[in-house]
């Protein structure tokens, strides 16, 4: 059987006395897109936040291609190089852009290509164009951040993430800050990279399109994973899950 490309095992987080993560054990195959529903305070972007180890974990194993992220075989935390290297295996894209103000959208996108997978500022720029032109932002590419749209901010951040070529993307809540007329134009983008192929753990609250779009639906209650499995059968059985069921009920009305 083939290894997961990342696997989770009985991960734990604190954050003081509040145990946010408790031994939590999730898989993502190659290939596949894992979306992350649940309620507000259930753990999902400080999940994504351990894999990228933009936060610590104080128990379990993370290990994308069977390397631990974070830690060496000592757990002791890898130095700030190494953690730069890991990082571009797992591409982030946030909710709130976290685009530099101050440089293009192509900027934004050559920045990791030349400082952390060492591209002259040419292939550089060859790269980004041709990631920008595939979110349908090529005739944006020397603007500056605040010349754009949300949506398209958050283009370029999927820009960005893509163009360092990770084994995963990591996508937290990627549409909360957009009004909901951009919501489409980034979830198009998200789709057509899932065609591809891209393996994807995104964290999201459009059920409709975790639905259309998912291998896997996992539903995170008060730090653990309550429910997965493949969209069809998960929201058919939905009601066997009382927490799950009143939290999908949210939605149905407006989204199913």
């Amino acid at each position: 059987m083939t290894e997961p490309l990342l696997a989770i095992r009985d991960l734990s987080k604190s954050f003081g006395t509040v145990q946010v993560l408790k031994s939590i054990d999730l898989s993502v195959n190659r290939g596949e897109v894992v979306s992350v529903i649940g309620p507000s305070g259930s753990g999902k972007t400080t999940l994504l936040r351990c894999v990228n180890f933009l936060e610590s974990y104080d128990g379990g194993s993370i290990t994308i291609d069977g390397v631990e992220v974070g830690y060496d075989e000592g757990r002791k935390p890898r130095g700030e190089r190494a953690l730069a290297r890991m990082r571009a295996e797992t591409g982030m894209v946030f909710q709130s852009f976290n685009l530099f103000p101050h440089l293009t959208a192509a900027g934004n996108v050559m920045l990791g290509l030349i400082k952390v997978r060492g591209k002259s500022k040419a292939e550089a720029h060859e790269i980004a164009l041709h990631w920008l032109d595939r979110v349908g932002l090529s005739h944006r590419a020397d603007a500056l951040p605040a010349e754009l749209s949300g949506g398209q901010q958050q283009r370029v951040g999927i820009a960005r993430a893509v163009a360092m070529e990770p084994k995963i993307l990591l996508l937290d809540e990627i549409t909360s800050a957009l009004d909901p007329e951009l919501v489409g134009e980034v979830l198009e983008v998200v789709r057509g990279l899932a065609a591809e192929g891209m393996t994807m753990l995104m964290v999201t609250h459009e059920i409709a399109f975790a639905r259309d779009a998912s291998s896997r639906i996992v539903f995170m209650d008060a730090g653990t994973v309550a429910a997965e499995g493949p969209p069809a059968e998960f929201l058919a059985t939905a009601d066997d899950h009382p927490r799950l069921s009143a939290f999908l009920a949210r939605f149905r009305a407006s989204h199913f």
